[in-house]
């Protein structure tokens, strides 16, 4: 089963969610991957505080390079997991409307880019994971 999380540049949220989900999936039971909305910051790595955020909490992660959601990305994965409204509404309007996108909590995580909350971000991501993988892990 493959699952892609989503956010909008693909440098902060989702690449977060990406090595969070990778670390509760011990038995490697899922292809996990993240990807953008938006190219906006098309082959830069996971951003500094994102990074320092998951150092603290011991998440692996790899060399990172953000991109925006391809079609065949986007028809080739089982979930497409978001962490807004917003990014619900723009992948509906790029690629048409899919039970596939879900968010990974019922409230908006909000872009800690431009909040600075990476500490709280972490939080709601690792929540969130647990509980999908809680869901569709068995």
């Amino acid at each position: 089963m493959k699952i892609m999380f989503v956010c909008l540049g693909n440098i902060c949220r989702s690449p977060m969610a990406e090595y969070i989900f990778k670390t509760i999936d011990q038995d490697n039971k899922f292809i996990v991957t993240s990807s953008g909305i938006s190219d906006e910051e098309y082959g830069n790595d996971i951003y500094p505080p994102a990074k320092e955020i998951l150092n603290k909490y011991n998440i692996k992660y790899d060399k990172h390079f953000a991109h925006k959601i391809t079609k065949e990305e986007y028809e080739e994965n089982d979930y497409i997991v978001v962490m807004e409204d917003y990014h619900i509404s723009r992948l509906n309007s790029m690629f048409g409307n899919n039970n596939k996108v879900i968010k990974l909590l019922e409230k908006d995580i909000e872009d800690p880019w431009y909040t600075g909350e990476f500490d709280k971000v972490y939080h709601e991501i690792y929540e969130g994971c647990i509980n999908l993988y809680k869901k569709i892990g068995n």
